[in-house]
């Protein structure tokens, strides 16, 4: 069994753009302009060079030199012989992150049980705007090549822990998904808002979801939700290759685990 540390494959390129259903921050803020140079790192990237920095962030390079000796002093970038990586502090600060010290501790023996059961890629999931943000994983036997990583984002509607947060969200955040143009990120993505809606009334009624090779060729998964007192605050998911669902073997154990998720928070004196 491997537990995903946050390293492997990267989600959707989205470092730089503000996720959907944030309001945008003032771009001239100091603030804003050091969240757009932190955000302009990703995955399995090495160091930056000041000039990759200021493309990607469309600052001025001698702002982006100031805005990055700033965060060296604070621990949040450091220096390496090829440019800049991100720092040590901000690890520090995700390990204080709620979701990382409440959610994820609890979640973690039901994720383990359904690896032993199934040996297959299990992930965690929380809404975060029209994203589903990963908030762990744990790598299955198959070693099967995904789009997600720990602390990464996918849209909601490309993916089976999505559609289930999506589905027990409320209607107000269903019918604005519904109402714009529905992400594609593979042949198989859910575009249609008809066909889309009845999937999220059949997840409400079964309490299951699956993502049918949406977010990435030759990989599905079969997802359910974790709710604390009738409110969704996360969703677990099995993936396994496209070949290889088996919705009368997987959907029972995913479905399983994340009830008793449930009923684990539900009874925790502060469950949010």
């Amino acid at each position: 069994m491997q537990r995903d540390n946050g390293a492997g494959n990267a989600d959707t390129d989205r470092s730089t753009a503000v996720p959907p259903g944030r309001p945008g921050p003032t771009r001239g803020n100091v603030l804003d302009r050091g969240v757009r140079l932190l955000r302009a790192f990703r995955p399995s990237e090495g160091a930056l060079r000041l000039t990759e920095l200021s493309r990607r962030t469309g600052l001025p390079k001698a702002t982006v030199h100031r805005l990055a000796e700033q965060l060296t002093e604070l621990g949040l970038l450091q220096r390496a012989p090829a440019g800049f990586l991100l720092g040590i502090g901000l690890f520090e600060l995700g390990e204080l992150v709620p979701v990382k010290l409440r959610l994820r501790e609890a979640a973690l023996p039901f994720m383990q049980d359904l690896y032993e059961a199934t040996h297959e890629t299990i992930h965690l999931g929380v809404r975060d705007g029209l994203d589903v943000i990963y908030a762990d994983r744990i790598r299955g036997h198959a070693g099967i090549d995904t789009p997600s990583r720990v602390g990464g984002r996918l849209p909601l509607t490309c993916t089976g822990v999505g559609k289930v947060l999506l589905a027990y969200a409320g209607q107000g955040l269903v019918d604005e998904v519904l109402a714009q143009p529905l992400p594609r990120l593979t042949a198989h993505s859910v575009t249609d808002p008809g066909r889309l809606a009845d999937e999220l009334a059949q997840i409400r009624y079964s309490g299951v979801g699956y993502d049918r090779q949406e977010a990435a060729p030759r990989l599905s998964c079969v997802a359910s939700p974790v709710l604390v007192h009738g409110q969704i605050v996360a969703a677990l998911s099995i993936s396994v290759p496209a070949h290889q669902l088996q919705p009368a073997r997987l959907a029972p154990a995913v479905r399983t685990a994340s009830l008793a998720l449930s009923r684990v928070l539900s009874r925790a004196p502060d469950n949010h």
